[in-house]
C-alpha cells in the first residue's frame, strides 16, 4: 500500500474511534478556524472547512482571515472575504473581524461589525505589537460597546502578556475575551488572573497534550471553549487530544459538553456565561516508562520534520523501539507502533516530493500521524 493510502487509512480508523468517544448526540462548535491565505505558505479553502464541519458533527464556528499577503490596509481584504465566507455558510461560519492596530483599526471594525462581523480577532505576534500598546484600549472599548468577543493569539512567540491583559479586561468587563491556544504564552500568568472570571475563556487549539492536561488543572470548565485551528489543526487530532485530556481531567460529561459546544454557543447567542467552579485535573502526570520515552522521542523528531529534513538522528526510530517494550500498554502501543510505522515510510518520500504542495501534504500528513501517536502516547494512561 502506497504511504499516503496507508496515512489515510489509518486517519479514518481513528475517525471511528473518535465516534465512539464523543458524548451521545453531542453538539460540536469550533470557536477558532481560519480561511485564506497566510504568508506562512499555510492555506485555509473554504470547501474544505465546510467538508470537516459535515464530517465531525460540528454545528458552527467562529472563523477570520489569515496574516494574508493583501493585509494592507488593515485586513480590509481579508475581512471582506471572511464576511462573503459567512453569508455563503448561512449563519454556520460566523465572521469575526481582523485587526491590524497600525492601520484604522477603529474604522475597520466599525465598518466589519456594521456589516455583520460578530467578533474581533488580534494577534499580537503576527501584527507586532504588545499587550501594553495604549491602542488596544479602543478596541476593547468598542467590544464592549458592541457586545461581542475579542479572541486573541495567546499561544507562542509573545512574552508575558497576563498583567497587561488584566487591565484591559478589568476596564472594559463587557468585553468578553477568549484567549487561543489555551494561554500557553503565559499559562500560569493568566490562569492565575483569570480562572474563576466569568466572561473570560481560553480555547484549546494546542499541539501538546501536556499543554492540555496542565491547562485543565489551572483553568475551570465553564470557562474552556473547543477549537481546532484550522488550517493549522486537523481532525480527528483536534476533537481527539481535547476528549481524551478532557476525560482524563475529571471532566463529567455535562462539562465535557459544554465544552464542545455549550460555553462558545452562550458567546455566540449573546448569552450570560456559565459561573465557574474550580479547575480539575492533576498536578502531575504519571505514565509507564515505554509511553513516556516515546513521547520524549517524537518530540526530538518533529522539529526535523517542521523543516522538512530527514530524522537523520533516528528518534523515530527510538520511538518505534520503544513500542514493544509492553508493561501492561499492549493495545495502546500497537497503535501507537502502526501510526509510527505509517509515519516513517510517509517521511522517507519526503525528498520525491515534486514541488513545494506536494512536500507540504507529505509533511503534513506524516506530522498528523506524529501527533496521533503523541496523543496516545500521553492520554493512553492519564
Amino acid at each position: 500500500m502506497e504511504p499516503l493510502d496507508r496515512a489515510r487509512e489509518l486517519f479514518a480508523a481513528f475517525e471511528a474511534q473518535l465516534r465512539s468517544e464523543m458524548p451521545a448526540g453531542a453538539d460540536v462548535f469550533d470557536a477558532h478556524t481560519h480561511l485564506g491565505n497566510d504568508i506562512d505558505g499555510m492555506v485555509g479553502r473554504y470547501e474544505e472547512l465546510e467538508a470537516m464541519l459535515d464530517r465531525y458533527g460540528i454545528s458552527r464556528c467562529f472563523v477570520f482571515c489569515l496574516d494574508e499577503p493583501d493585509r494592507h490596509p488593515g485586513f480590509r481584504a481579508g475581512n471582506d472575504r471572511t464576511l462573503a465566507f459567512a453569508e455563503r455558510s448561512k449563519g454556520r461560519m460566523i465572521p469575526f473581524v481582523r485587526l491590524d492596530l497600525s492601520e484604522d483599526p477603529i474604522a475597520e471594525a466599525e465598518r466589519c461589525l456594521d456589516r455583520g462581523a460578530r467578533g474581533i480577532k488580534l494577534h499580537p505576534r503576527a501584527q507586532k505589537f504588545l499587550l501594553d500598546d495604549e491602542r488596544l484600549a479602543p478596541v476593547f472599548a468598542i467590544a464592549a460597546e458592541r457586545r461581542v468577543p475579542i479572541l486573541i493569539h495567546g499561544g507562542r512567540g509573545l512574552p508575558p502578556i497576563a498583567d497587561n491583559l488584566l487591565r484591559l479586561v478589568d476596564a472594559y468587563p463587557e468585553a468578553q475575551l477568549i484567549i487561543a491556544h489555551a494561554g500557553i504564552a503565559d499559562l500560569s500568568g493568566l490562569a492565575g488572573h483569570f480562572a474563576g472570571k466569568a466572561g473570560v475563556f481560553f480555547d484549546t487549539s494546542v499541539w501538546s497534550a501536556i499543554d492540555l492536561l496542565g491547562f485543565f488543572h489551572l483553568v475551570p470548565p465553564e470557562q474552556v471553549v473547543y477549537a481546532s485551528d484550522y488550517p493549522y489543526g486537523s481532525q480527528p487530532n483536534s476533537l481527539l487530544i481535547s476528549l481524551r485530556t478532557a476525560r482524563a481531567s475529571g471532566l463529567t460529561e455535562p462539562q465535557i459538553a459544554d465544552m464542545l459546544s455549550g460555553n462558545a454557543t452562550r458567546i455566540a447567542d449573546g448569552a450570560p456565561p456559565l459561573e465557574p467552579s474550580t479547575p480539575q485535573g492533576s498536578a502531575t502526570l504519571s505514565q509507564p516508562m515505554p509511553l513516556a520515552r516515546i513521547h520524549q522521542y517524537l518530540s526530538m523528531a518533529l522539529p526535523l520534520l517542521f523543516i522538512r529534513q530527514q530524522d537523520s538522528f533516528g528518534a523515530l526510530g527510538l520511538a518505534l523501539n520503544a513500542t514493544y517494550e509492553g508493561n501492561g500498554q499492549a493495545g495502546d502501543l500497537v497503535q501507537i507502533r502502526e501510526l509510527l510505522l505509517a509515519a516513517r515510510e510517509l517521511w522517507r518520500t519526503l525528498p520525491e516530493a515534486e514541488d513545494e504542495a506536494d512536500a507540504r501534504h507529505v509533511a503534513r500528513t506524516t506530522s498528523r500521524l506524529i501527533h496521533l501517536a503523541d496523543i496516545l502516547a500521553l492520554t493512553s494512561n492519564a
